[in-house]
C-alpha cells in the first residue's frame, strides 16, 4: 500500500515539477526579467532534486561514495530551491553568493545524514523554516498582489514542518508511513500555489513599472507641452496656448485685450536688443501684476501681448488699465520710456472667439494709428 502511494505521489510530483520548471524556463527566456532569474533557477533545482531522488530509488546504489554524492546533490538542490524562492521574492540580488554556503552545508550533511529519515528531518526542517520566515515577512510588509505567494509559502511551510515531525516519529508511529508515502502529492499542490504566486508577483511588478513609466511619460509630456506653449523670454504663455484658452472661455464669455508696444524698434536700435528684451520682461511683469490670477496673459508675438479675461464684460477693466499705466512708470525708472497701444473687444458667451480676437486687434491698430497721428500734428 505504502509503496503504491509513494510511486503515485512521486510520479505526480516529478511530473508537476517538470511542468513548472519548463514553464519558468520558457517564461524567463521570453520575458528576460532580472528578478525572474532566482525563481527560474529555483524550479530547475527543484526538478534536479527530484531527479536525484528518482535515481536513488531506481538504482539503489551500494557504493558509499555514490550514496554520499547523491545525498549531497539532493540536499544542495533542495536547499537552494527553497532559498531562491524566498530570496527572489525580496529581490535579493546577490543570491549567487548563497550557493557557497549551501554547498558547505550540503557537503557536511551528506556525511552525517546517512539515512532517509535523517535527511527528511533536516531537509523538511530547512524548507519549513525558510518558507515560514518568508511568509511572515510578506505578511508584515502587506504588499498588494502577493497574497497567493504568501499563502503558498505558508501552506508549504506547514506541510514541511509536519513532515519534519513525521520523519522523526516514523519508527514509533506506523500510520505515519502512509503520510510520508503520499506527502509528495500534498507538496505538489502547495508548489503550484507558490508558482502561481510567483507569476502574479511578477505581473504586479511589471504593472507597477508600467504605471510609473506612464506617469513619467505624462509628466514629461506636461513639461514638453509647457516648453512648447511657454515663451522663454517672458515666462508667459505663447501664441500656441491661445486657442485652448479661448475655447475654455467659450461658455462664460470674455473680454479680450490686444497690447502693442509703441516704438519698440527704436528701443532696440537705440539701447540694444538686451534693453529691448528687458522691456518685454518688464511689461510682462506689469501685466501679471495688473490683472487677476485667473486672467490669461499671452505673448502673442514680438512686442504684442494678449490678455483674455474670462467672464468679464467691456468697460469693467478700466481701473486695471489705469493701474497698468501707473505700474509701468515705476517699472521703467532708469530705462527707456515704454508706451503701448491697446485694443479691447468683448466675446459674448458661445460666440466665435476668432471674431472677438480680430476685433481687439483692429481696435489696437486704430489706437496705435491715433497715437501716431497725434504725435505728428504740430502744436
Amino acid at each position: 500500500m505504502e509503496l503504491l502511494l509513494w510511486r503515485w505521489s512521486t510520479t505526480a510530483q516529478i511530473t508537476s515539477a517538470l511542468m513548472i520548471a519548463v514553464f519558468f524556463y520558457v517564461l524567463g527566456r521570453s520575458v528576460r526579467r532580472v528578478e525572474l532569474r532566482p525563481w527560474v533557477h529555483a524550479w530547475l533545482l527543484n526538478l534536479g532534486a527530484l531527479a536525484v531522488t528518482l535515481i536513488f530509488w531506481l538504482a539503489q546504489p551500494q557504493s558509499p561514495v555514490v550514496f554520499i554524492a547523491l545525498r549531497f546533490s539532493y540536499l544542495f538542490c533542495k536547499t537552494m530551491f527553497v532559498l531562491l524562492l524566498v530570496l527572489g521574492t525580496f529581490r535579493f540580488r546577490q543570491w549567487t553568493r548563497v550557493a557557497g554556503g549551501v554547498a558547505v552545508f550540503a557537503f557536511g550533511a551528506a556525511f552525517v545524514l546517512n539515512t532517509v529519515d535523517k535527511i527528511g528531518v533536516v531537509q523538511s526542517g530547512v524548507i519549513g523554516t525558510a518558507l515560514l520566515i518568508g511568509a511572515v515577512r510578506l505578511l508584515r510588509q502587506r504588499v498588494r498582489g502577493m497574497g497567493w505567494l504568501t499563502a503558498g509559502f505558508a501552506i508549504r511551510a506547514t506541510l514541511a514542518l509536519i513532515e519534519t515531525v513525521a520523519y522523526g516519529a516514523q519508527s514509533s508511529k506506523p500510520f505515519v508511513g502512509v503520510f510520508l508515502a503520499s506527502h509528495s502529492s500534498f507538496d505538489t499542490g502547495a508548489e503550484w500555489v507558490i508558482a502561481l504566486g510567483c507569476v502574479l508577483t511578477l505581473y504586479r511588478r511589471i504593472q507597477e513599472e508600467l504605471v510609473d513609466a506612464n506617469q513619467a511619460l505624462l509628466a514629461a509630456k506636461d513639461v514638453l507641452q509647457d516648453l512648447v506653449d511657454r515663451d522663454s523670454l517672458t515666462g508667459l504663455a505663447n501664441r500656441r496656448a491661445l486657442p485652448p484658452i479661448l475655447r475654455e472661455s467659450y461658455e462664460r464669455g470674455a473680454t479680450i485685450f490686444f497690447f502693442d508696444l509703441n516704438d519698440f524698434k527704436d528701443i532696440n536700435d537705440s539701447y540694444g536688443h538686451h534693453a529691448g528684451d528687458e522691456c518685454l520682461r518688464s511689461f510682462a511683469r506689469v501685466l501679471q501684476a495688473s490683472f487677476r490670477s485667473d486672467d490669461h496673459i499671452i505673448r502673442y508675438g514680438g512686442d504684442e501681448f494678449v490678455v483674455v479675461a474670462p467672464g468679464v464684460e467691456p468697460g469693467s477693466l478700466a481701473e486695471r488699465i489705469a493701474s497698468l499705466r501707473e505700474r509701468l512708470k515705476f517699472e521703467q525708472t532708469g530705462g527707456p520710456l515704454l508706451r503701448f497701444s491697446i485694443g479691447e473687444a468683448y466675446m459674448p458667451p458661445k460666440s466665435d472667439p476668432e471674431t472677438a480676437l480680430r476685433a481687439a486687434d483692429k481696435a489696437m491698430y486704430r489706437d496705435k494709428a491715433a497715437k501716431t497721428l497725434k504725435m505728428r500734428v504740430p502744436r
